[in-house]
């Protein structure tokens, strides 16, 4: 009995115990730095100092020696055709070319040409050059990108206006009118004024009118041109106007 009971509880060779101890979960490790949030990132990088480059000392150098361009053959042509220009038309409109057909282009230079406006084309980098040493340096920023210049002997501008209707491609930008630079309201506000040979006519009228009243008035009696007159002195006195001022309060007071 006893012998069975050894054999029974006693471990055998070879046995293992039935638990063993298993480690289910890893020890911190706290040697690895944690990821950066990006916001703190952003805001390091934001926030980083740049130093300034370093400048070499004065005279580390040789002096750069400033170049001038000479202007070409081309260059002066177009510059002794722009003073031609300028000398000799009284209207010179600055407009812009927004992708205008040829064919359009033909037929506006056929209308211009009824009225003896003439089409010019000349590169802006020339006309800066030029107009910077004349009195038309103020016309200067018209000229960027494409341009085209509308010139006559004559300030035409109604004509010009009424041409540009049926091309929408142009756009006026300005205008050099008499030696006055307008604008483009400008330019349509001059075109609204009467012409000269109107202004003549209502200036002649007015005087023919003026010297026909003196005629129909020496033609009265003289004694009526004394009463006229004596009024129109007593009018320019300023004695008598006190006096006409005052009357009026005597009869107030009375």
């Amino acid at each position: 009995m006893s012998a069975t009971l050894c054999l029974k509880y006693l471990p055998k060779q070879g046995w293992l115990p039935l638990t063993q101890s298993v480690r289910h979960m890893a020890k911190s490790v706290t040697r690895h730095r944690r990821p950066m949030h990006f916001i703190k990132q952003k805001l390091l990088a934001v926030t980083q100092y740049i130093p300034p480059p370093r400048t070499a000392p004065p005279g580390a150098y040789p002096p750069e020696d400033k170049r001038v361009e000479e202007d070409n053959g081309l260059t002066l042509l177009k510059k002794k055709d722009l003073k031609n220009v300028f000398q000799n038309c009284k209207m010179i409109a600055v407009l812009q070319d927004n992708n205008s057909k040829v064919e359009d282009m033909i037929i506006l230079k056929h209308k211009l040409y009824k009225h003896n406006i003439s089409v010019k084309f000349f590169p802006n980098q020339v006309v800066r050059s030029f107009l910077s040493d004349t009195v038309y340096s103020n016309m200067i920023p018209l000229f960027i990108g494409p341009t085209v210049l509308f010139v006559s002997k004559e300030p035409k501008v109604r004509e010009m206006l009424m041409a540009l209707r049926s091309s929408p491609h142009m756009t006026l930008l300005g205008a050099c009118v008499d030696n006055t630079l307008l604008s483009a309201q400008g330019v349509v506000s001059y075109s609204k004024l009467p012409s000269m040979t109107v202004i003549q006519g209502e200036v002649v009228s007015g005087l023919t009118l003026m010297t026909s009243r003196t005629a129909s008035m020496l033609q009265h009696h003289p004694a009526h041109l004394s009463a006229l007159l004596q009024q129109h002195i007593k009018q320019q006195s300023p004695d008598d106007d006190a006096t006409t001022e005052g009357e009026p309060k005597a009869e107030q007071a009375t």
